[in-house]
């Protein structure tokens, strides 16, 4: 408790933060524990005036450390954290490299074609929420029942939270296995967070993405690189390079007027994205790294251009199904 005292009042007056402030019991905290005894070595924690405690896993095989923090979350679930220094062995080069491209109904796009769904675990469980919330409101300040709904409702929020955090550590670190170099766009996550698709943006966790990928390339030596965000990843024509004026959102698929190839949005932008992100790792081979795997829109060919799609190159769905219909 002290400690924390003094490094808040350390960081207030070199005005790396504000004063600090009295936090409620209610807020939560942690509590610090030295001295942990012989009970490591065999698997167990024991903490003064607490003795042994159950624990949901097993305790890793590091050494014993200085300190422990015991804490509590909103959910009422008790957590025990420590800090270790390990070694990571750094994975064999694998040759390959990939672009990865964000979006909302398909988490990740990549430039080899593939498209991992978004898996949208708030918005499953969003109904249920709203029944618990209406619950909390109708619940008297103050009694116990309140107090019980609003760990029932800490509860949900920590389940989707898990459900997010698994699906995000599976696919990061089957992206950082699997490829030695990996493109992706910097995005202004916080200012998409403040616009229209607010809520499906967070549920995506395109930060949390980014910051798991880039840590875990750290410790497996691998390379993240980061895009240009005003990069016109989506307007430009990853086989010879032309670029569009205009790509509406609601565009999916476009044909380029120059060259007649005809794309999908997201798989598109991932080959740009890896193509600009070569160019910026350094030189290399001499491959075309703007079309590594095979666009599986690249058979899709429209005999006719009209016009508008002469002008921007792009086609709805609405035009696809007439001219299927034609």
């Amino acid at each position: 408790m002290l400690r924390d005292q003094d490094r808040a009042f350390a960081n207030f007056f070199a005005k790396r933060a504000r004063y600090p402030r009295f936090k409620p019991r209610i807020a939560g905290g942690a509590l610090r524990f030295q001295d942990l005894g012989t009970c490591w070595s065999a698997g167990r924690l024991k903490l003064s005036k607490l003795g042994v405690l159950r624990l949901a896993e097993a305790l890793p095989c590091v050494a014993k450390p200085d300190m422990v923090s015991l804490g509590q979350d909103a959910a009422g679930r008790y957590f025990v954290s420590f800090c270790a220094e390990i070694e990571i062995a750094v994975l064999a080069p694998t040759g390959r490299r990939i672009g990865v491209d964000l979006g909302l109904t398909h988490l990740a796009t990549l430039s080899s074609g593939e498209k991992i769904p978004a898996p949208k675990h708030y918005a499953k469980r969003l109904r249920y929420l709203k029944q618990q919330q209406r619950c909390l409101a109708r619940r008297q300040l103050g009694s116990n029942r309140r107090a019980r709904q609003k760990i029932r409702i800490a509860r949900a929020h920590a389940r989707v939270a898990q459900q997010r955090n698994y699906a995000l550590h599976e696919l990061t670190t089957r992206l950082v296995r699997e490829n030695d170099v990996i493109c992706i766009e910097d995005l202004n996550v916080k200012a998409m967070a403040r616009g229209m698709h607010a809520r499906s943006i967070h549920d995506a966790a395109f930060g949390e993405f980014r910051r798991q990928l880039t840590y875990k390339a750290g410790w497996y030596g691998r390379t993240v690189i980061a895009c240009d965000r005003f990069f016109a990843s989506s307007k430009l024509c990853s086989k010879c390079g032309h670029k569009l004026d205009e790509v509406r959102l609601d565009v999916r698929q476009w044909t380029c007027p120059k060259c007649g190839t005809h794309h999908d949005r997201d798989i598109n932008a991932a080959k740009n994205l890896l193509s600009v992100g070569i160019r910026e790792l350094g030189p290399y081979d001499g491959d075309d790294l703007r079309a590594e795997a095979e666009d599986p829109c690249t058979a899709v060919m429209l005999a006719q251009v009209s016009a508008a799609e002469a002008r921007s190159g792009q086609i709805t769905a609405n035009e696809m199904e007439r001219e299927q219909v034609i």
